[in-house]
C-alpha cells in the first residue's frame, strides 16, 4: 500500500460501499421477478409513509435525479401505481399519493425487501445490530453536520 492511498482491506468507507452495492444487488434480484426495480420500490415506500411528496421531495429520498423520478413517476401513473393531480394545488408540486394498486404492489415488494434485510442481518445478535443501526446513524450525522 502506498502511503497516499488508502487501505481498501481496513476502509470503512470502502466496506460501506461494498456493503451497499451487495445490497442493493440483493434488492434488485428480489424485486425484478415483481417487475421493479429499488428505485420503483424505493418510491412507492416513500409515499406509502409520507403521502403527497413532490417530485424534488421523492428524488431526494430515492437517490436519483429530479428528471429520473420524473420518467419513474409517469410510468407509476400510467400503470396504476399512483396518482398525481392535472394542476398543483399551490405552487408547482404536484403530490403523489399510492393507489391500491400502487399499496398492494408495495405489500408484495417490502416483503421480498424484508426477507434480503433479515439475511443481511442473520450473524448478528440483536445488540449487534442495535449498536451498527446507531453507528451508521451516528456517521450519517457527522458528515452531515460537517457538510460532507
Amino acid at each position: 500500500m502506498s502511503q497516499e492511498g488508502v487501505d481498501l482491506e481496513t476502509s470503512l468507507g470502502y466496506l460501506l460501499k461494498e456493503a451497499s452495492s451487495a445490497l442493493r444487488t440483493a434488492m434488485e434480484e428480489v424485486l425484478r421477478p415483481l417487475g421493479m426495480s429499488v428505485t420503483h420500490y424505493s418510491c412507492l415506500e416513500l409515499l406509502s409513509q409520507r403521502p403527497g411528496l413532490s417530485n424534488s421531495e421523492l428524488a431526494r429520498g430515492a437517490f436519483v435525479t429530479r428528471q429520473t423520478m420524473n420518467v419513474l413517476l409517469q410510468a407509476l401513473e400510467r400503470d396504476g401505481f399512483v396518482t398525481r393531480p392535472a394542476e398543483a394545488p399551490v405552487g408547482k408540486a404536484l403530490p403523489t399519493r399510492l393507489t391500491p394498486s400502487g399499496r398492494r404492489s408495495l405489500e408484495q415488494a417490502s416483503a421480498a425487501v424484508r426477507s434480503v434485510e433479515r439475511r443481511m442481518l442473520a450473524g448478528m445478535t440483536e445488540a449487534e445490530q442495535a449498536d451498527a443501526l446507531r453507528a451508521l446513524k451516528s456517521m450519517v450525522g457527522a458528515l452531515r453536520a460537517s457538510g460532507g
